[in-house]
C-alpha cells in the first residue's frame, strides 16, 4: 500500500525555503480574504433607533446591532413626537416647551434646522411623498400644516381640545387627529383641510393607527382603557378591544401607543402604567398575550425587517426589545430620563 508523498519523502524533495514562505503568504492572504467575505456576507439587521427623552431633553441613538446607546444628542425642552423624514435624511423631533420641530441630520447626528409649529407640538405625521407635515399642537387646539421642502408653515386646522394622535390614511386622502379632552377622532380631508367627520371614542384618545389595507382605524383611549376600532368609510365604531390583567386594577390599564404588523394580523398595544404590551389578534380583537416590559410604557417602533419591536418605558428610563416572532422581551436598554417617542431608520 503506497503512502501519500510528504516533504521528507525521498520521492519528493522539499521545495526551496523561499517558495515555502511564498506559499504560506498566499495561504494567509487567502484565509484573510475568506474571513472578510464571511464577515461582509453575514446577514445584517443593524438599524439605528432614535428615542426622545422628555425630561433630560435629549435624544438617545441606539445601534440595534449591539443594542447599545451609541450617542446622546442634546435637543430643546420636552421632546416627544419623533419621526424620520421619508428620505431618511433627517429625524424630526417635536419640542413641546419650545413650540417648534427640530431637525437632526441623520449623518452628522446634530440639530441642523427647525420647523414652525403651534404651541406645544406633541405628535405629527407626514404624507407618503414626505412633502407635507401635519403637527398636533396641544395648547391651541390646532393642527399645523408645514411644507417640508420650503420649511414653511402653510396654515392651521382647528380641531378639538388637546389634540395629540396623528396619522394619515394609506392613500393620503384622510388625516386623522385625536383630541384628548373632546374624546373624538377627527377625519380631515387633506385636499380641503376641512373636518369631514367626528367620531366619538372613549375617554382621552391618545394614538391612532390605520391598518395597512385601510380597512380599519384603531384609536387608543388612555382613561377609557380601550381601543376603538373604526370603519373609516362609515365613520363609525365597529368594535372595541378590551384589556384585563389579573392582579391589576382596571384604571391602571391605560392604552397609548399602537403598532400593527405589515400583514395586519397582529397589533401591539402599549398599556402605560400596566407596564405591559398587549398582543392582539386583529381578526378576533382579542388579546392573546401580555408582555411585561419596563415601567410606564408609551410608544413603540418596529425595525424595518419587523424582527424586533422597541418600546419606550417612561418611568424606568429604558427601552424594551421584543422579538416579534417569539413574542418575547429579549433585551432592555437604558436611555435618558422619561423616554417617550421612538423612530427607526427606514
Amino acid at each position: 500500500m503506497s503512502s501519500i508523498p510528504r516533504y521528507n519523502d525521498a520521492a519528493l524533495p522539499p521545495p526551496p525555503a523561499g517558495e515555502v514562505r511564498t506559499a504560506r503568504g498566499q495561504m494567509s492572504r487567502m484565509l484573510l480574504a475568506t474571513v472578510l467575505v464571511a464577515l461582509t456576507a453575514r446577514p445584517a439587521h443593524a438599524f439605528i433607533a432614535y428615542v426622545s427623552n422628555e425630561k433630560s431633553n435629549t435624544v438617545s441613538v441606539i445601534d440595534t446591532d449591539s443594542w447599545t446607546v451609541a450617542k446622546t444628542i442634546k435637543v430643546g425642552q420636552r421632546p416627544r413626537g419623533i419621526e424620520f423624514t421619508r428620505d431618511g435624511k433627517f429625524v424630526m423631533v417635536a419640542i413641546g416647551d419650545d413650540d417648534t420641530i427640530q431637525m437632526i441630520d441623520a449623518k452628522t447626528q446634530a440639530v441642523v434646522d427647525t420647523l414652525p409649529s403651534g404651541p406645544d407640538p406633541e405628535l405629527f405625521t407626514q404624507d407618503a411623498a414626505g412633502r407635507t407635515l401635519y403637527v398636533a399642537n396641544e395648547n391651541d387646539n390646532t393642527v399645523t400644516v408645514i411644507d417640508l421642502e420650503k420649511r414653511a408653515r402653510l396654515g392651521d386646522i382647528q380641531v378639538g381640545v388637546e389634540p395629540e394622535g396623528m396619522t394619515i390614511s394609506p392613500d393620503g386622502k384622510t388625516l386623522i387627529n385625536t383630541s384628548e379632552t373632546t374624546n373624538m377622532a377627527h377625519f380631515i380631508d387633506t385636499a380641503s383641510r376641512k373636518i369631514v367627520a367626528n367620531v366619538l371614542v372613549d375617554a382621552r384618545p391618545r394614538f391612532a393607527e390605520f391598518k395597512h389595507d385601510a380597512s380599519e382605524l384603531w384609536v387608543s383611549s388612555e382613561i377609557g382603557g380601550t381601543v376603538s376600532v373604526i370603519d373609516p368609510n362609515k365613520h363609525a365604531v365597529i368594535g372595541k378591544v378590551n384589556f384585563e390583567i389579573p392582579g391589576l386594577r382596571k384604571e391602571a390599564i391605560q392604552p397609548v401607543g399602537i403598532g400593527m404588523t405589515k400583514d395586519d394580523k397582529t397589533a401591539f398595544v402599549a398599556l402605560g402604567p400596566a407596564n405591559r404590551i398587549a398582543v392582539v389578534d386583529t381578526a378576533t380583537r382579542k388579546v392573546t398575550k401580555y408582555l411585561l416590559v419596563g415601567q410606564r410604557v408609551w410608544h413603540m417602533a418596529f425595525t424595518p425587517d419587523e424582527k424586533y419591536l422597541l418600546t419606550t418605558n417612561g418611568v424606568s428610563n429604558d427601552v424594551s426589545v421584543i422579538d416579534v416572532a417569539a413574542q418575547k422581551v429579549i433585551k432592555t436598554i437604558q436611555v435618558g430620563e422619561l423616554p417617550w417617542g421612538i423612530t427607526i431608520a427606514p
